[in-house]
């Protein structure tokens, strides 16, 4: 080999080591918008952060993120979502399934990763658990399922429980299905199921505000994610009327909810974690099946109660994964 030749050979070898170092210099920070109802969903963007930091993913450094809280108004999550197409922003996390579907029909491009209750096959997110087939993928929790099991769990706390109350907005796929298993339960527990809709979020303060003494004696929480971003309101509205409240998660009995039964939002969004990682560095959605989170805890509050003058019976509180006193 001439001398000529090893000097070329060499050139182009430094040239591209200097290509590589300077792209290294200048690695892409890819931006990630994660939108959410409010209230305790917050909850699932703190361990979708502590999820991308175990995988080594520094926020500021690989990725930058933007948190949006529609505060109950999807009308606002379209908004946005049409304007995060036109941004050209890498990903969307999508937390609740309502908030999913409707980012899915305002986008046609951006990869969307999601946390659910709902059924993502059900309801048209995906084509499969195992092949998800288009843009979209990621983490699924029992929501509206356990609504069943919730009841009976707020009968055997009061046992004299009569009448139980929830709220949702029947426009919601999701909601509508909770309401009627809880219906069926209701009758199979001879309780009535007091339903009441809402179309947002002034109506659920107003219905709320409405409640008057005596007329229920608990508070049931049915999937419905624009009702539970409200859920510190239900929580001082339902304590200063003394009525036991059984929600979805345990962030709501930590913030004064007398009981939860679900799985916990911060580990879901920590599964999370992986599916951005993994799109943000080049996997196709389609090629990531979709996970289930099936722990489910049972949490007790007895602070909240003690004020609402309620003792849980001994058996079902030795029931509890977690009791905060």
């Amino acid at each position: 080999m001439s001398m000529r030749i090893v000097v070329s050979l060499l050139a182009v070898l430094i040239l591209a080591a200097y290509i590589n170092l300077t792209d290294a210099g200048q690695a892409k920070v890819y931006r990630v918008e994660v939108i959410h109802q409010g209230g305790p969903y917050r909850a699932v963007v703190d361990g979708l952060r502590e999820g991308l930091r175990q995988l080594g993913y520094e926020e500021g450094k690989h990725f930058a993120m933007e948190i949006r809280d529609a505060k109950g108004d999807l009308k606002a999550v379209e908004t946005a979502a049409r304007n995060l197409e036109r941004d050209k922003i890498d990903l969307i996390y999508a937390v609740s399934t309502s908030v999913a579907m409707v980012i899915r029909g305002a986008t046609a491009d951006i990869p969307i990763v999601f946390c659910v209750g709902g059924d993502p096959v059900a309801l048209g997110l995906v084509d499969s658990f195992a092949k998800p087939g288009g843009r979209l993928t990621g983490v699924h929790f029992l929501a509206s399922d356990l609504t069943a099991k919730r009841l009976e769990i707020l009968k055997d706390i009061v046992p004299k429980l009569r009448r139980a109350v929830t709220f949702y907005d029947p426009g919601n796929p999701v909601a509508r299905e909770a309401a009627g298993l809880g219906r069926e339960e209701a009758q199979r527990l001879r309780v009535d199921f007091v339903e009441r809709h809402v179309g947002s979020v002034e109506e659920l303060q107003a219905g709320l505000q409405a409640l008057k003494p005596k007329e229920v004696d608990a508070f049931l929480l049915v999937a419905d994610a624009m009702v539970f971003s409200q859920a510190q309101l239900i929580i001082d509205t339902e304590r200063s009327k003394k009525l036991p409240t059984m929600f979805w998660e345990e962030s709501s009995v930590v913030d004064g909810g007398l009981v939860s039964y679900g799985v916990s939002y911060h580990e879901a969004g920590r599964l999370s974690a992986k599916y951005v990682r993994r799109i943000l560095t080049g996997t196709r959605p389609q090629d990531l099946p979709v996970e289930t989170v099936r722990k489910i805890d049972l949490v007790f509050n007895l602070r909240t109660a003690r004020e609402i003058g309620l003792t849980i019976p001994p058996n079902v509180l030795a029931r509890a994964d977690k009791v905060i006193k």
